[in-house]
């Protein structure tokens, strides 16, 4: 549901943008995965047996309502290394006005031995070329009907011809994929036009692949298949191949990508936050009919996020008019203001941060502080004009992680003007560092405030100086409450210039990210502990199946923030493991801390002989008496603490809990 007030915030950002000539474009990146996943497709795999029935049922969803009329294909996608085959993805291609793009009798004729043939024959007919059709086998299953034309379009009409070729050559190869994909095309004579449309037949499914085609071809070829599925009474049909650029500006394409663990929805820019957040009641409702939501939940840790983001992406409606390419000192303020806020790093990001992360923070890189603020200046000083290329040529050495890549950044500019990759220059800035979270109004709330700083920023340039945090970063800053305070001073700024944001929406988002482990209260004097966050280190390379190695990073260290009302370190003390826990007094009265425990000790980890330090024990002491008051335990299989009917029952007295390094607020319960 989208509030009163998330629309007066978005209308304060864009008309500011729009006070100043600034067209802008939010997408999205949002992550879903089954309510039941099963298998290493939801875990780490790109792709798997089920992943691409999830996607064509999301799809279907979303052409009941908001994308009805649209064209849906299954595409192949990118090719990483590594990996066999080029991952899909599922596109939904859709007219901006609303008119249909495809259309499809609703209902249909059962298909028969001849069904295939007829509807190649219309199809050529409508096309206007004569039906040169040869039939293929397909060695990858049987019962399997295929039938292939050379065809191509000269940018008026089409031209096709008999593809010469013998019976005995006339197979699929056993590779994964669509027919179009696996054609024996290096025995195509010269001559002959040198795309080949492909359609089979599997059970009751008419699927046709498209070769890479011109928009106005391709357009062409969807209205000619329309009109031959109507006349031969083919209700199911899908498409297969390549979907050409929007050369006339004509359409909106989604995309359902298969991603590692996840199903990726690509949006199409929205051109307001309204429309983004439009988007996101569209998807979470279309999601849910299909079986899917953006959250896990395990019987080892707390529900969190997919596990594959929901990355912001910001641009312009384009190249020609881009808001950064002429606009060089506010992307300057925003890479600055985002240095100085560890919050915009942290707290809606995932489980999983620090430098070898997946959005890490440029000061978290191998760059030292002084080279980011001397790039930064750089640009800031650059003259009017477009300056793409030197932007991208300053920023993306900065940008990175620690390997040197610029993809894996809290602030990605792989996309913004890499001319090294086509697919790089399309002026886009990505912020990887958020989660996908529970709930549509969330994802919309983060967008929000993303936008909010964009239109604050325009005007408001921060503090020029970047923040050397040195060790606090992943010290203090790991801690909830830290972050909190950090985003209050966010809200602070923006609510000088004008902004309002809904603080509980917000804190709802904190409370879900850091949940609370355990709470006691006696009197006045409380404790909570929740769960805090955790930087888990690189390994070094290890051999994995097929030959190949990976680098795992080591998840056995977990963090916890302990919180103590006013008043409470007069009264108590807190044992950790026996241990006494030392808490550091805050300006409010409250006091600190956070702990680092060892939870798994699986293989590979970092000093794989240290023993797990659970059941884990946390005592809570009256400093007058010496006496335990309350005492609470985490099992092995335990995500919470639970507390125990006789408190005492752990020996106190081990030596306090101390840092890796002197002034630090979190403690390492493996040091002695």
């Amino acid at each position: 549901m989208i509030s009163p007030w998330m629309n007066e915030a978005a209308a304060r950002a864009e008309k500011t943008l729009a006070d100043h000539g600034i067209r802008f474009t939010i997408g999205g990146e949002p992550t879903f995965i089954p309510n039941d996943p099963q298998g290493p497709e939801w875990s780490y795999s790109a792709v798997g047996p089920t992943k691409l029935s999830y996607a064509k049922r999301f799809a279907d969803e979303l052409m009941k309502d908001r994308c009805a009329g649209a064209a849906r294909f299954y595409c192949p996608g990118k090719l990483y290394p590594g990996e066999t085959n080029p991952r899909w993805v599922v596109r939904l291609i859709s007219n901006r006005d609303g008119s249909p793009v495809f259309s499809l009798p609703k209902r249909g004729k059962a298909l028969t031995p001849s069904s295939l043939q007829d509807f190649a024959d219309a199809l050529a007919k409508e096309l206007g070329v004569p039906s040169h059709w040869i039939g293929f086998t397909d060695p990858n299953g049987s019962g399997i009907e295929v039938l292939v034309m050379p065809l191509d379009h000269d940018g008026s009409i089409w031209r096709s011809a008999r593809w010469p070729l013998p019976k005995g050559d006339r197979k699929l190869s056993t590779a994964e994929g669509p027919a179009g994909l696996r054609l024996p095309l290096h025995l195509m004579p010269e001559g002959l036009p040198r795309r080949v449309l492909c359609i089979d037949r599997q059970g009751g499914t008419i699927s046709i692949f498209v070769p890479p085609l011109l928009q106005n071809a391709f357009l062409n070829l969807l209205g000619a298949t329309e009109r031959a599925a109507k006349s031969r009474g083919v209700a199911d049909l899908e498409f297969h191949g390549y979907t050409p650029q929007d050369e006339e500006g004509k359409w909106s394409v989604l995309g359902l990508a298969a991603d590692p663990g996840v199903l990726e929805i690509n949006l199409p820019p929205c051109e307001s936050w309204q429309a983004y957040a439009e988007w996101m009641e569209e998807l979470f409702a279309s999601g849910h009919r299909a079986g899917m939501r953006t959250w896990k939940e395990s019987p080892w840790d707390h529900p969190q996020g997919s596990g594959g983001g929901n990355h912001l992406l910001w641009g312009g409606p384009s190249l020609e008019d881009h808001p950064f390419f002429t606009r060089p000192l506010w992307l300057a303020n925003v890479l600055r203001y985002w240095q100085h806020h560890p919050s915009l790093a942290y707290l809606f990001t995932g489980c999983y941060v620090g430098a070898s992360s997946q959005a890490p923070r440029p000061d978290e890189s191998a760059r030292d502080l002084y080279d980011i603020d001397m790039a930064y200046t750089f640009i800031e000083t650059l003259s009017e004009g477009d300056h793409r290329s030197l932007i991208n040529e300053t920023l993306r050495h900065i940008q990175i992680d620690v390997t040197g890549n610029s993809h894996r950044s809290e602030i990605s500019l792989d996309k913004f003007w890499n001319t090294a990759f086509p697919s790089g220059m399309l002026g886009l800035i990505e912020f990887r560092a958020i989660e996908a979270l529970p709930k549509p109004e969330w994802s919309s709330a983060v967008a929000l405030l993303w936008s909010c700083l964009a239109s604050h920023l325009l005007e408001n340039p921060p503090k020029r100086s970047l923040k050397r945090f040195s060790t606090k970063l992943h010290d203090e800053y790991f801690l909830p409450r830290r972050l909190w305070d950090d985003l209050e001073e966010i809200f602070a700024d923006l609510e000088k210039a004008g902004y309002t944001l809904d603080r509980e929406t917000y804190r709802a988002i904190w409370d879900w990210r850091f949940p609370v482990l355990l709470e006691w209260k006696s009197g006045r004097a409380s404790l909570t502990v929740r769960k805090a966050l955790e930087s888990w280190p690189l390994l070094s390379e290890t051999p994995v199946e097929g030959g190949s190695t990976s680098r795992f990073v080591d998840t056995s260290m977990q963090r916890l923030e302990f919180l103590t009302s006013p008043g409470f370190s007069s009264q108590y003390d807190i044992y950790v493991a026996g241990r006494p826990l030392p808490l550091a007094a805050q300006p409010d009265e409250t006091s600190l801390a956070g702990l680092r425990y060892r939870r798994t000790n699986l293989y590979p980890s970092l000093h794989p002989g240290i023993p797990t330090q659970l059941p884990l024990a946390v005592t809570i002491v009256n400093r007058k008496n010496g006496r335990a008051v309350a005492e609470f335990v985490m099992g092995v299989d335990e995500i919470d603490f639970t507390p125990l009917d006789k408190p005492g029952l752990t020996a106190l007295g081990g030596k306090p809990c101390r840092g890796g390094r002197r002034g630090d607020l979190t403690c390492d319960l493996r040091l002695a």
